[in-house]
């Protein structure tokens, strides 16, 4: 009754990121078994060389496999997409982010579709193949957008550093623990 009750002084906004939060949490269990699945594709790609043998198919499998880990997993980024940013972001940074937020998770859904297609659950080929590569396009744009917003953190927190230096320039810095702090950071 009480769960009912908190729920009705929620605005929706706060109950879909509240339940968006619980399928987060449940659906980051399976992590570590696709990065399990993952190194094992990766190493068997190397084994193989290209060539056919058992390397390729355990490769080619594992690939298959991976896609049942990542089911759902693009609730991760819409979660991340409807989320408040920290107070301070500077607005090209928190444009950036949600760009590389809806486009990851764009990509991971229709990755979903290519998947189904190579199990055989979604028949029609030629759309399969369409979804591909627009998921495909989505994921490098949402890795440039990654790549960006990070040179920018990184420009942030280089700046930030420098005006604090500027700031205890008679002191020793590595003793001062906001210094320290953000050179960790």
């Amino acid at each position: 009754m009480n769960v009912f009750l908190l729920q009705l002084k929620m605005s929706s906004l706060d109950v879909a990121r509240a339940e968006l939060a619980l399928a987060v949490l449940y659906l980051n269990k399976a992590e570590a078994r696709d990065k399990i699945c993952r190194a094992i594709q990766y190493g068997s790609k190397f084994l193989s060389n290209g060539e056919p043998g058992t390397a390729q198919n355990v490769d080619k499998s594992t690939s298959l496999a991976r896609k049942v880990f990542r089911l759902f997993k693009f609730v991760n980024d819409l979660h991340a997409l409807i989320s408040p940013t920290p107070e301070g972001t500077p607005l090209t940074l928190v444009l950036l982010g949600k760009s590389k937020n809806a486009l990851l998770s764009t990509f991971l859904f229709l990755d979903q579709v290519v998947w189904f297609h190579r199990t055989g659950i979604y028949k029609n080929k030629e759309h399969a193949e369409l979804i591909g590569r627009i998921s495909l396009f989505c994921w490098m744009g949402a890795s440039a957008c990654t790549t960006l917003v990070e040179l920018g953190e990184i420009g942030r927190l280089s700046a930030s550093l420098k005006k604090l230096e500027k700031d205890i320039k008679d002191s020793n810095k590595y003793k001062n623990e906001q210094y320290h702090a953000k050179l960790k950071k």
